[in-house]
């Protein structure tokens, strides 16, 4: 029930691997550094590397023994556009860039437990280390799995695992079923026909209509969902205009929209459509209507959440591992590779407070170096324990 001493030999190893990624943030399918780093730390490890799925991605594998066992561990390489504010000495040397989601620890994590694994060697069977890319909003692990990930690396089952500021690190979540919302696109075009604004009665205004719409809207959770579901409609851009004293010929309406099951996505697209429709019909404006399935509901599967806990506890202890931990209605890629596969995606604690409780997606976010053998003891845990060959 601890970090493993010979991951804890090598943690400033690989804090200082850490660092060195954060200081150099690549997004969605650019990793190209970051992807070499990974592809050479493996290979001098003794493992053996395969890299071009999704462009930038990196699978090393990893077989001891006879079984015919194979898992799959998983961790993300991608940053985001975000303008990082920290002022530490690894703070993002790319301007409009930075880790501000913590893949810089998830790759170091694995990086470190395939250390760990192939020193060890104490399994038998299989383990497939993948590093994804572009997991932010473009869905890298789809194209992963559309690149034949599963079909070069078959495995049993397939683990992911993801940082949350503000449970306290060596601490543990995770929930059987369902665990993460979908995350659906929407963009939305209204036309109408343009004028002065001191004159509006002769204009058809794209303004007012995308207005009503965004509050019909707010409806759709509220009176065509059931209480007992879940779902999520947010409309995050309204682009309208360029002159004070202008109605526009166009309105352009993005967002996105949440769920934990395809019956209440289906719900919320086909209402979202009928709405707008329905609207626009009723005040004289035609309408374009674009909506994309990008991450399905992520659902983790009994047996396999019940192996990921048998490792958490093992590493940290019963107390520090939270069972049930509620659904999120944030989204995750990670669903992808789960439908083709059974498999877990559990929570690993950032700190607390000003030790690692900022937000992800934050300008002033950093992961938090404590957690890294953590969670490099709960891969190598699982691996050995997934692979025991008893």
């Amino acid at each position: 029930m601890s970090i493993k001493p010979e991951i804890a030999e090598f943690a400033q190893e690989f804090a200082n691997i850490r660092r060195d990624i954060h200081a150099h943030p690549e997004t969605a399918f650019e990793e190209f550094r970051t992807s070499d780093v990974v592809a050479e730390r493996l290979s001098s490890y003794g493992i053996k590397v395969h890299r071009g799925l999704a462009k930038t991605g990196v699978v090393g594998t990893l077989s001891v023994g006879t079984s015919g066992r194979a898992i799959g561990l998983r961790a993300d390489m991608d940053a985001l556009d975000i303008q990082e504010l920290n002022s530490f000495s690894h703070a993002s040397k790319l301007p409009g860039k930075m880790h501000a989601c913590g893949h810089d620890g998830h790759t170091t994590m694995l990086l470190c437990a395939a250390r760990y694994l192939s020193e060890t060697r104490n399994f038998d069977g299989t383990v497939h280390f993948i590093f994804q890319p572009a997991e932010e909003n473009v869905a890298g692990g789809r194209v992963m799995v559309e690149d034949g990930l599963f079909d070069l690396f078959p495995v049993q089952a397939v683990y992911g695992m993801h940082n949350l500021p503000g449970m306290p690190v060596g601490h543990f979540g995770m929930h059987d079923g369902l665990a993460k919302a979908s995350a659906d696109m929407f963009e939305i075009e209204i036309c109408g026909k343009g004028g002065h604004g001191a004159h509006p009665h002769k204009t058809i205004d794209p303004i007012v209509t995308g207005a009503e719409i965004v509050t019909a809207f707010q409806r759709i959770v509220a009176r065509s969902i059931a209480p007992d579901d879940v779902g999520v409609v947010s409309v995050t851009q309204f682009h309208a205009g360029s002159a004070m004293n202008v109605i526009p010929e166009t309105a352009v309406l993005k967002g996105t929209c949440r769920a934990l099951s395809p019956q209440v996505q289906d719900r919320i697209e086909m209402r979202m459509q009928e709405i707008v429709s329905g609207i626009c019909a009723a005040h004289g404006l035609t309408h374009t209507f674009a909506y994309e399935r990008l991450y399905p509901v992520l659902i983790n599967t009994a047996l396999e959440t019940e192996k990921a806990t048998k490792a958490a506890v093992a590493v940290a202890g019963d107390e520090n591992v939270q069972l049930h931990m509620p659904p999120s209605m944030g989204s995750e890629d990670f669903a992808w590779m789960l439908q083709d596969n059974p498999g877990c995606y559990i929570r690993i604690g950032n700190g607390e407070g000003s030790e690692g409780g900022c937000a992800v997606h934050n300008p002033n976010y950093d992961f938090n170096d404590e957690a890294l053998p953590w969670g490099a003891s709960y891969w190598a845990t699982l691996a050995e324990q997934e692979l025991s060959g008893a």
